[in-house]
């Protein structure tokens, strides 16, 4: 049997549910090789069709959405809002979600672990490849940080595409420069404030409060073209903004807290969305 192979691929930008961590933004680089017999221009694949057929795939299941793994036992639906699920975190504390299908998928697992997200893929990617590709083999894997990075999830009410979805997310890295150097305490300092976060926006609020145990919660809701979208969580899990949740608002947000924090000295913030774009603001 021949192989072909195509290594970075694209990049899943999602974001997904863990008894521990909660809410967690992710993004994975994704590699394929197909197995299979020559077709008549001997080829298993013309390459000019894999990235556009295989990235097509990867975008409609699984990018921009929110991963939620189906056998998790903390799992439960409101029985008066179907589309409304509860997730209990290990903590006591709970993550409730609403929203359009097309903004989550299910997994048939405990756990959400890039073998199980693979596999999902391979399932869907068999049934549109041609005849000739007898097997599909997909690794999905986190960039290489040398430094530091957090994991923050958000949702973009105004945008026209897909991150409008209330949980979508990366894992991103960030770079500070202070007076011209790379101040990598900063660095770390920024990763562990949003190790794990929803980086939620003023205006899309429409509730807080506090439940019989003394944990405080808040929900976002918003109406965007694709639905309505809704999501509670408690409040330490979230950092919020004046602003919108875009990259550049972001960088822009934590360089404008670094210059009150050092008024006198030049500060640089390159804040990643993922891997290899992002934002730049300068004070």
């Amino acid at each position: 049997m021949n192989h072909l192979f195509v290594d970075n691929l694209t990049v899943i930008d999602f974001a997904y549910l863990d008894p521990t961590r909660g809410l967690v933004g992710e993004s994975w680089i994704a590699d394929i090789i197909l197995g299979g017999e020559l077709d008549e221009q001997g080829m298993v694949f013309d390459f000019s069709n894999v990235k556009r057929t295989i990235k097509q795939v990867i975008d409609e299941r699984v990018d921009h959405r929110l991963v939620i793994p189906r056998g998790y036992a903390g799992l439960s639906w409101d029985e008066d809002t179907p589309d409304m699920f509860r997730w209990a975190l290990k903590d006591g504390s709970e993550i409730v979600h609403r929203s359009p299908d097309e903004a989550i998928v299910w997994l048939s697992a405990e756990r959400v672990v890039p073998s199980a997200v693979a596999a999902l893929l391979e399932t869907e990617l068999k049934a549109v490849l041609p005849a000739n590709v007898i097997s599909v083999e997909m690794n999905l894997r986190e960039e290489v940080i040398e430094g530091a990075y957090y994991h923050y999830v958000h949702g973009l009410k105004k945008h026209l595409g897909n991150c409008q979805r209330i949980a979508h997310g990366h894992r991103s890295p960030i770079r500070i420069d202070r007076n011209g150097l790379r101040d990598e305490a900063l660095e770390q300092r920024w990763a562990k404030r949003w190790e794990d976060i929803y980086v939620g926006t003023e205006e899309d609020v429409v509730r807080r409060h506090v439940d019989d145990h003394g944990v405080g919660y808040v929900t976002f809701e918003y109406e965007a073209n694709q639905g309505e979208f809704e999501l509670t969580l408690p409040e330490a899990r979230v950092y919020m903004l004046e602003t919108d949740t875009t990259v550049e608002l972001i960088a822009a947000h934590i360089a404008d807290e670094l210059k009150r924090e050092f008024p006198t000295d030049s500060i640089r913030v390159k804040a990643f969305e993922g891997v290899g774009k992002g934002a730049i603001a300068a004070r």
